[in-house]
């Protein structure tokens, strides 16, 4: 059965090795791949994920020595938010306090409660409780147990002037169905969904435009299962929303699209097929530089460049 939702998310961030510290010490995370940004490789880009990459767990960075801050603004993900364990709440304030991770008061949002805090570079994240997802796999580096480990993505969140023109681009062409509404913000789900099945849009108009750098989202990507499905999806894309798609880019780990949705957010369509064993052992995910092969030529220049990233856990 096709699973939708949400794909991967892809972010900017500072000091590459500060990134892989925070994400695979304090979060937990498996770096699962480290290459390059594909359009830039002098640039990282790092994915992490739970123990094989799989779909709707996958954060990625392209990390910059000295970026800039970005400034939220309207047309742009407010968000990125994880499942992690009903009971797990206190467990990660407590070690956020520990590790002086920058916090917000636990929040009930759709009758969930919601830890929202911040990454080095002022990413806006958060961990929400979901029942039930202590039964699922969990990957553990060691230092935090897998009753509390993170499972995969609950949401991402949008800032939008208006909610409809991008909700009917959810519905109709990525899977989603709307749901309920709490405040200035309505909920899509995927029905039957467990990882990446929500997206959020928040809609307030005359809010600020964004400046992308340090901590903003660069993109969120959504799931097709195949070369086809994709195709068709950006069919419907062009014939019921008026939308011209890229033409599809091999990404090694995926073959993806990319549009602009009506307020303005970078959306890609990423394939879950090949997945990220197609060129290491899923025992070795993310311990060595990979690069595509019309880089291989040019790999000794590359790794000369590349910032240190240290040790991830």
């Amino acid at each position: 059965m096709t699973q939708h939702g949400i794909h991967h998310v892809t972010a900017i961030a500072g000091p590459a090795s500060r990134n892989v510290g925070f994400y695979t010490k304090t979060l937990g995370l498996r770096l699962v791949k480290q290459t390059v940004n594909f359009d830039d490789p002098g640039t990282w880009h790092l994915y992490y994920g739970d123990e094989a990459g799989s779909p709707g767990t996958i954060l990625t960075f392209f990390p910059w020595e000295h970026v800039a801050p970005g400034r939220l603004g309207v047309g742009e993900t407010q968000e990125t938010v994880f499942r992690v364990p009903e009971g797990s709440i206190g467990y990660w304030t407590h070690r956020f306090i520990e590790k002086g991770v920058a916090f917000d008061p636990i929040a009930k949002r759709f009758g969930e409660t919601a830890l929202s805090f911040r990454d080095p570079d002022g990413m806006r994240l958060a961990l929400v409780a979901v029942p039930g997802a202590e039964r699922e796999p969990a990957w553990s580096a060691g230092e935090i147990a897998p009753d509390h480990a993170i499972r995969g993505f609950h949401s991402v969140s949008l800032l939008l002037e208006e909610a409809a023109p991008t909700g009917a681009v959810l519905t109709d062409v990525l899977g989603f169905r709307q749901g309920a509404s709490e405040g200035s913000t309505t909920r899509f789900e995927v029905p039957g969904a467990g990882v990446g099945g929500i997206v959020d849009i928040r809609a307030v108009g005359g809010f600020l435009k964004p400046r992308p750098g340090g901590g903003s989202v660069h993109h969120v990507a959504f799931r097709a299962a195949d070369d086809a499905e994709e195709a068709a999806m950006a069919a419907k894309l062009v014939e019921n929303h008026g939308i011209s798609p890229t033409e599809q880019r091999d990404r090694n780990y995926f073959r993806s699209i990319y549009f602009r949705e009506p307020g303005h957010v970078l959306f890609e369509i990423a394939t879950d097929q090949p997945g990220f064993a197609v060129d290491e052992a899923p025992a070795d995910l993310g311990r060595a530089l990979k690069l595509p092969d019309f880089l291989e030529p040019n790999r000794a220049r590359i790794e000369s460049v590349l910032p240190a990233l240290g040790e991830p856990a």
